[in-house]
């Protein structure tokens, strides 16, 4: 097996930074060297990474490929060199394409989708619905990551809003469950509140008076009760408001049974960039107030967040106008997650030992991912080489994702993700992939 050297790296693992030098042997960590050990054996390839800080692949648990169904705007084979390009080395996708995965052959066909497609790591999610929660008991809980349930209407209308249907949920399986948390009541409400006064076009800016903080918070406190009742295992995805942050504990991972995830979108942006990006970073829940993602980038610091993901969404831009009702909801930005996460860490708001815990460790603590999430003498060698004081400018060229745009366009960016290797191969390199690869399906110890 071929030995690949990188040498001389700052190597960030496991609430440290140190000084050190990886052995790749064919697919996995062979050595990890520090204090001038020397290798075992000869290397075939060295690469000298001075300068760089060697860090984890990253792991996002949560992105929307739109294969098959919805790929006039993304597909696996885009979506997963964008990932590579922004230092991500496993991707779990969500159920709402068309069509919608919630059937095992739908299921099925997804799988060999991602296989034949994807040039990362992979796994998906199932999805519930009124009525398949007889099928839970069915699923590979080695192969699949989840289920995933919309407690709130979003993208595909995946609405599960049943009692008795969402107790089954909750009770039927102890597959992580991944909970989409906005009650769909409020939105109504707040929806026809707003209709009166502008009828059909209401101003984008109402967004996130419409998908409000309550009702964000009343079907996230319904879920967590659920879940209690039930002992089920309930992750609920991209948090975005001060308030629900009550929910939620600041226990060791390990110990949690209910867990939450903040989305890039929700740390980074807040509802006075609407003025400026508009329907670009319109999603659901929507980017709310700035004392909400100060509230947000707090706890993901001292615990109470325990996942960093993108909730990486493409849409055409032609499809992003039209104002609250009628914009689609959703954000590409998985390319560029890590380095926006980088410079939150030049800027004070987080620690890159934090940011390693967050969007690596944690998914493979969360998901229970067979020999991934860290650098270990024996794991899949998942790496990303990333290089700071590296100004660039975020371009349309340089955007992978088939959508060709992204609320980060003219932004310069500090960070810059030069290696991404995914089993020991180096996928990504200083602008080029390596189209012909393809990466393994994840396995889950559970």
């Amino acid at each position: 097996m071929k030995r690949i050297l990188i040498q001389n790296a700052i190597l960030v693992n496991e609430g440290r930074k140190v000084a050190a030098s990886v052995v790749i042997e064919g697919e996995k960590i062979a050595e990890i060297l520090v204090d001038g050990q020397l290798p075992a054996d000869s290397c075939e390839e060295v690469i000298d990474a001075a300068g760089c800080y060697l860090l984890p692949g990253v792991i996002d648990e949560h992105v929307h490929f739109r294969d098959p169904g919805l790929t006039h705007k993304a597909d696996i084979t885009t979506e997963s060199h964008a990932a590579a390009a922004g230092g991500i080395t496993s991707i779990m996708d969500m159920p709402n394409t068309n069509p919608q995965t919630t059937t095992l052959e739908a299921l099925d066909e997804k799988f060999d989708l991602l296989a034949a497609k994807s040039s990362v790591n992979y796994s998906c999610y199932f999805g519930a619905t009124n009525s398949n929660y007889t099928l839970l008991p069915q699923l590979d809980k080695h192969r699949v990551c989840g289920v995933k349930i919309y407690m709130g209407a979003s993208t595909g209308n995946m609405l599960v809003d049943r009692t008795a249907s969402l107790r089954n949920i909750f009770g039927g399986t102890d597959l992580l469950i991944a909970a989409h948390c906005e009650d769909q009541g409020t939105i109504r409400k707040n929806t026809d509140r707003y209709k009166k006064e502008y009828g059909e076009n209401v101003p984008l800016e109402f967004h996130p008076a419409i998908r409000s903080a309550e009702a964000c918070y009343r079907s996230s406190e319904l879920a967590v009760q659920l879940a209690r009742e039930t002992n089920a295992r309930l992750h609920i995805m991209h948090i975005s408001t001060a308030k629900e942050l009550n929910l939620f504990t600041q226990a060791p991972l390990t110990e949690k049974r209910i867990t939450a995830e903040a989305c890039i979108p929700h740390l980074m942006f807040a509802e006075e960039d609407y003025a400026v990006l508009g329907g670009r970073i319109k999603c659901n829940p929507a980017v709310k107030t700035a004392d909400d993602r100060k509230a947000l980038r707090d706890a993901v610091n001292d615990g109470r967040i325990d996942a960093i993901a993108t909730d990486h969404a493409p849409h055409l831009l032609n499809e992003k106008e039209g104002g609250a009702l009628k914009a689609a909801s959703g954000i590409p930005i998985l390319q560029f997650s890590l380095v926006s996460m980088l410079e939150l860490a030049d800027k004070g708001v987080f620690t890159i030992e934090k940011i390693v815990e967050k969007m690596c460790h944690a998914p493979a603590e969360m998901y229970k991912i067979a020999n991934r999430g860290y650098i270990r003498r024996g794991y899949q060698a998942d790496l990303v080489l990333v290089r700071p004081d590296s100004n660039w400018k975020v371009s349309a060229e340089c955007i992978r994702s088939k959508c060709k745009w992204s609320p980060f366009e003219g932004h310069t960016f500090n960070w810059k993700v030069e290696k991404t290797f995914v089993n020991g191969h180096l996928l990504y390199n200083n602008g080029s992939i390596d189209e012909n690869y393809r990466g393994q399906e994840l396995r889950f110890e559970k």
